[in-house]
């Protein structure tokens, strides 16, 4: 799959690994975890659309998330944690440098607050990044709203917000390559 449009969905199971892997890439962030994690539900089952594929994935992170495994825990979170931090200057996702992009620009305090903010983030929960689908958000709301979910000190909510931003994105992202 060379270029960074979606096969149709018809396609997916009998694609090779490669390319389910690129598919993987292209909605989420590369992770080997997910790959590990997803690649036979993309080759075993057939979906009806992309929000479909995508449903099925958040599932498997659900089903880790819901988990009292610790190496089930440890999974979610490399996955989780491939997600770049908000506000990173290094992003090796085109997808999340063009998501990030507005969050990039401004003034210099307001990139200091957000690497306080993700540093703290993190120090609260151990192991989580914070995801969030900006799509157009001003960044003092996301801001407000990574405050909040700190202030709130609950890791089983953390994962599934994660695991629901990380869906939300995927299914913004599966709209923008189909069109």
């Amino acid at each position: 799959m060379a270029s960074s449009k979606l096969p149709p969905i018809s396609t997916v199971p009998t694609l090779p690994s490669s390319e389910l892997v690129a598919i993987l890439d292209l909605l989420f962030e590369p992770c080997v975890a997910l790959h590990t994690l997803s690649i036979n539900l993309l080759r075993e089952q057939t979906f009806s659309s992309y929000d479909d594929l995508i449903t099925s994935v958040g599932m498997q992170l659900s089903d880790l998330a819901e988990s009292s495994s610790t190496s089930d825990t440890q999974w979610l979170e490399k996955i989780l944690e491939a997600h770049p931090r908000l506000g990173e200057k290094k992003i090796d996702s085109a997808q999340s440098q063009v998501e990030q992009a507005q969050l990039a620009s401004g003034h210099a305090t307001g990139q200091d607050k957000l690497t306080e903010m993700n540093a703290l983030y993190e120090r609260t929960f151990p192991g989580l990044r914070y995801v969030v689908f900006v799509n157009g958000r001003e960044r003092s709301a996301i801001l407000d709203d990574m405050q909040a979910r700190i202030d709130r000190k609950d890791i089983s909510s953390e994962r599934a917000e994660a695991i629901k931003a990380m869906c939300q994105i995927a299914a913004d992202r599966a709209r923008k390559l189909q069109s």
